[in-house]
Parts: C-alpha cells; structure tokens; sequence
C-alpha cells in the first residue's frame, strides 16, 4: 500500500477533522397539553397532523388552579416524560366555570393563569368554554356576553348545513368530520376556518385589558395553541 493511501485511509477511519461539528439529528420539541375536559379538548387536539414535534394531550377533569397544580404533577413524572426529559412546552387549558354567586370562582379563574405563569407554563383559557372557540370557526362574533347554555344550539346551526352534529350534553367529542369542517375553507371568504378562527379571537382578545380575564367574557386564548401546533404540522 503506498504512504499517499494509507494516510487517505487513517484519515476515513479518523473520521472529520478537529474543529469541524460532528452531524446531529434535533430532536423533536415536546409539548404536554393538560385539559379540563376529558372529551372536547383531547379529542380535538389530538387530531391535528404535527410532524415535526411530540404532542401529548390528556384531558384531567381539573379545574383551573387544580388542573395547573396537576399539569405541574404530570409534567414532573419521569414515567410521564419522553425519554425521561422535561416537556419542552406546558399547556393548560381550562375554562371559566363562573357563577355571579359565587365570586371566589372567577379569583381562582385569574389566580390560575397567575399560577401556571410562575410555573412556566402556557394558557389556553375560554372564557366562558372551550366550545366558544369551535363557534369562532364559522362565526365572526363580536365578543360580547355569550353563555354557555347558548353554545351547543349556537354551534350545530352552523352545522346543519354540512349534515355534521356535534353533541355538547353528553359525548362532548369532535368527530373527524367535524375537525375536516374546522380545517376546510370557508365557501365565503376561501379561507381556512381555522386561520379565520385564530384571527377572529385575537382580535376580540386584543379588545381587553386582561387586567381581570375572568371578566372578559366572551374571549378565548385557545388560538395561541393552536397556532403553537400548527408551527409543527
């Protein structure tokens, strides 16, 4: 073997020169979504198609202060995490169970977001449910007062005319028609509803101080997770 392809050969097994990074493969950011709701929330965000992160989306039957000090819980488990590391994002998702009555509701409603920011942890809130924000895909409210109660007739005469249902009483799930809805164009505008969704709840959020978000009924913050998802889709 001649000098010139023996040192050629040392140089193969050797592998790169100094200074020179050796390849990588990134890893996938992870991201633990913890929701109020152990139908709606889970079954909605687990539907999104994200291929370049993790997403685990687990629904708890917390509510606010108890959902954020749970997620803490569940975010802390070794078993819990990916390869046992910490989730790169920490989502909580909780609505305003709000009762005039009862004003120490809506202090643990604010005391919540307060809480899950000490811990780090992102907010996708509804004020007053999670179903508001399904209703911002084929609506374009203004954000005043909606209750609750008017959500589930609100959202299925939106439905009606693509032979879709959604059962807010008692399954509570979003069907794969019903998300194929959410994902498609609006026939008016051509655009996607969940793109009109997301800009029509920031701007109603953008109306409000959020010095007392229990206050700011009708708003939802759902449209930061779901930008956040559709980062990585």
């Amino acid at each position: 073997m001649s000098k010139a392809h023996s040192k050629k050969h040392q140089q193969r097994r050797q592998g790169p020169p100094l200074g020179r990074p050796a390849p990588y493969i990134k890893e996938r950011p992870t991201i633990l979504i913890v929701c109020e709701g152990k139908n709606t929330e889970p079954s909605y965000f687990n539907k999104f198609r994200v291929s370049s992160a993790s997403v685990r989306s687990v629904g708890e039957g917390y509510n606010t202060t108890s959902l954020v000090e749970r997620a803490k819980a569940l975010s802390n488990r070794k078993w819990f995490r990916k390869k046992g590391k910490q989730f790169d994002q920490v989502w909580c998702v909780f609505d305003a169970d709000i009762d005039p009555e009862h004003p120490r509701q809506a202090e643990k409603f604010n005391d919540a977001i307060t809480l899950a920011e000490q811990y780090g942890f992102r907010v996708a809130y509804s004020n007053q449910a999670f179903e508001y924000w399904l209703i911002l895909h084929f609506e374009d409210h203004l954000g005043e007062p909606m209750h609750r109660s008017l959500y589930n007739d609100r959202l299925n005469d939106h439905l009606l005319p693509f032979n879709v249902d959604y059962d807010g009483l008692k399954s509570k799930k979003i069907s794969e028609r019903f998300f194929a809805l959410m994902e498609g164009k609006d026939q008016k505008t051509n655009t996607h509803r969940v793109k009109l969704a997301i800009e029509r709840a920031r701007k109603i959020y953008n109306t409000y101080d959020h010095k007392n978000p229990a206050n700011e009924e009708s708003s939802t913050t759902v449209f930061r997770l779901v930008e956040e998802l559709l980062r990585y889709s």
